[in-house]
C-alpha cells in the first residue's frame, strides 16, 4: 500500500510546493530581519532620547515583545493546521504577517505624534509575532509530510535556504539604501522600504500558497478519523508527548539564540555598539548570508545520509568551544570590518547543521494529528524566552562591559541542547505513519 508521504509526485509538483513554502518563510524572515537591522536606523523615530543606545534598547523591547506573541501564533494556527489543514494555516499566517510589516513602514513617528508612535510600533510588531510563530508549525509540518521520507533532510534545508534569501534580501537592500542614500537619509526615512516592499511582497507568496495541494498524510488522516478529537482530547494526546516537547523546547533555545546572534544581529551590534561602517558591515552580511545557503545545502544531505543526531552534535559542541573565541575576535580591537566577517563565517557553519534540519527533526517525534501544535508551541514559547530577550541582553551587558556574561548564556544553552541530543531518538528515515 502507497503510503501518503511517499506518494509519486513530478518534479513540477516538488518545485511547486518548494517554492511555495519558501517564498513564504523567506518573506516571513525578511520582514523579521528588516526589523533588526534597521532599528538602529528608525529606534529614535519612535523613542525619543539624547542617548542612542537608549533609543535602541526601547526598539529591541519591542522587538523581545513580538516574541513573546510567538506561542500564541503557534498554538492558534498549530490548531487550524492540525483540524482544517496545513495550507490554510500557512496563507493566513502571512496575511497577518505581510500586515504587521506594512503598518511599521507607514507608522508615524515621534515628532508627529509624540510617545504614541511607540504604540504603532508595537501593533506592528505583535502582528509579526504571531504570523511569524503561525509560519512555523504550518509550514515546517507541511514541508515535512510533503517530503520523501530518504530526502526530508534535504528538503528541511530548503525552508532555511528560504529563510537566509530572505534574511539575505533584507540585509542587501539595507546595503543598497546605505550605500546609494547614506546613512542621513536611511535614518530620516528610507528605513520605511523595506517594510512597505514586505508588506506588497506578501500578496504574492498569498497567490502561491493558494495553488497548493494539502498534504497527503493530512487528507488521509482526515479521512480515517471518525470525528476529530475534542479538545480535551486534543491537549490529552499533545500531554502524551511531553517528553518530546521538551526536547524540541531545549534544543530550540540555544539554536534560535545562536541563529540571530551569528546570522540576524551581529550587523546591528557591529553598526550600533561596535561602530563599525554600516554599508561595510551590510556587504559583509550579504557574503555571510550566501556561505550559510551552501552551509544549509551541505547539513541537510548529510543528516539523510548519517542521521539527524550528528548535527545536533556538532553544533553544540563545536558551539561550546568556540563561542568565547569568536566573540574575542568580534570585539577585540577598533572596529576592523575583517573580524565581523570571521565571526559571521564561523558562526554560520555551527548554527547551520542544527538549523538545515529543524524543519524535518522537530516534526519527526509527533504523530499526524497533534504534528503542528505539538511541535510549535515549544519550538515558539523557547524562542520567545531566549531568542526575543537576546538583542537586549546583548546590549545591556556589553553596556556594562560585562559581554562574557552573554557568551556563558550562550554556552549553558548548548550544554541542555547537547543533553536533550543525547536523550532524542534518531528520526532519519522515519516512517511517519508509524507515530502513535
Amino acid at each position: 500500500m502507497t503510503k501518503p508521504q511517499d506518494q509519486g509526485q513530478t518534479k513540477a509538483d516538488n518545485r511547486r510546493v518548494i517554492l511555495g513554502v519558501g517564498v513564504g518563510n523567506a518573506l516571513e524572515w525578511y520582514d523579521w530581519t528588516a526589523y533588526t537591522i534597521f532599528a538602529s536606523y528608525f529606534s529614535r523615530q519612535f523613542f525619543h532620547s539624547d542617548d542612542a543606545l537608549t533609543s535602541l534598547l526601547g526598539a529591541m523591547a519591542v522587538f523581545a515583545v513580538g516574541f513573546f506573541m510567538r506561542p500564541l501564533g503557534s498554538i492558534f494556527f498549530g490548531w487550524l493546521a492540525d483540524r482544517k489543514g496545513r495550507r490554510s494555516s500557512m496563507t493566513l499566517a502571512m496575511l497577518i504577517t505581510a500586515g504587521g510589516s506594512l503598518l511599521i513602514g507607514i507608522s508615524p513617528t515621534y515628532d508627529t505624534i509624540g510617545p504614541a508612535a511607540a504604540f504603532f510600533l508595537l501593533i506592528g510588531r505583535l502582528l509579526q509575532g504571531i504570523g511569524h510563530g503561525g509560519e512555523v508549525v504550518s509550514s515546517f509540518t507541511y514541508v515535512t509530510e510533503m517530503a520523501p521520507a530518504a530526502k526530508r533532510g534535504l528538503w528541511s534545508s530548503s525552508v532555511f535556504i528560504f529563510v537566509t534569501i530572505g534574511v539575505l534580501a533584507a540585509v542587501l537592500l539595507s546595503a543598497t539604501l546605505t550605500s546609494t542614500l547614506g546613512p542621513e537619509q536611511v535614518y530620516a526615512w528610507a528605513w520605511r522600504v523595506p517594510f512597505i516592499i514586505g508588506g506588497l511582497l506578501g500578496i504574492y507568496a498569498i497567490y502561491l500558497r493558494k495553488k497548493l495541494d494539502e498534504t497527503p498524510m493530512f487528507k488521509a488522516e482526515k479521512k480515517a478519523a471518525k470525528a476529530p478529537p475534542t479538545g480535551k482530547q486534543f491537549w490529552a494526546d499533545v500531554w502524551r508527548y511531553r517528553s518530546s516537547c521538551i526536547r524540541v523546547f531545549a534544543l530550540s533555545a540555544s539554536g534560535t539564540v545562536l541563529y540571530y546572534v551569528w546570522a540576524i544581529m551581529a550587523p546591528t551590534f557591529a553598526i550600533s555598539s561596535l561602530k563599525m561602517n554600516p554599508a561595510s558591515v551590510m556587504w559583509t552580511g550579504v557574503g555571510a548570508n550566501i556561505f550559510l545557503i551552501f552551509c544549509l545545502l551541505f547539513w541537510g544531505k548529510m543528516s539523510d545520509i548519517f542521521g539527524r543526531k550528528l548535527n545536533w552534535y556538532f553544533f553544540s559542541i563545536g558551539s561550546i568551544v568556540c563561542i568565547m573565541p569568536l566573540t574575542m575576535i568580534f570585539t577585540g580591537g577598533n572596529g576592523e570590518i575583517w573580524r565581523l566577517a570571521v565571526f559571521m563565517a564561523g558562526g554560520m557553519v555551527l548554527i547551520s547543521a542544527p538549523t538545515a534540519i529543524m524543519p524535518a527533526f522537530f516534526p519527526e517525534q509527533f504523530p499526524t494529528h497533534i504534528r503542528a501544535v505539538a511541535m510549535g508551541m515549544p519550538y515558539a514559547i523557547s524562542g520567545a524566552i531566549t531568542g526575543g530577550t537576546a538583542p537586549y541582553l546583548q546590549a545591556w551587558l556589553y553596556s556594562l562591559n560585562k559581554a562574557y556574561m552573554f557568551d556563558i548564556y550562550l554556552m549553558v544553552l548548548c550544554l541542555l541542547a547537547l543533553i536533550a541530543t543525547i536523550v532524542s531518538p534518531e528520526t532519519k528515515g522515519k516512517d511517519l505513519n508509524d507515530i502513535a
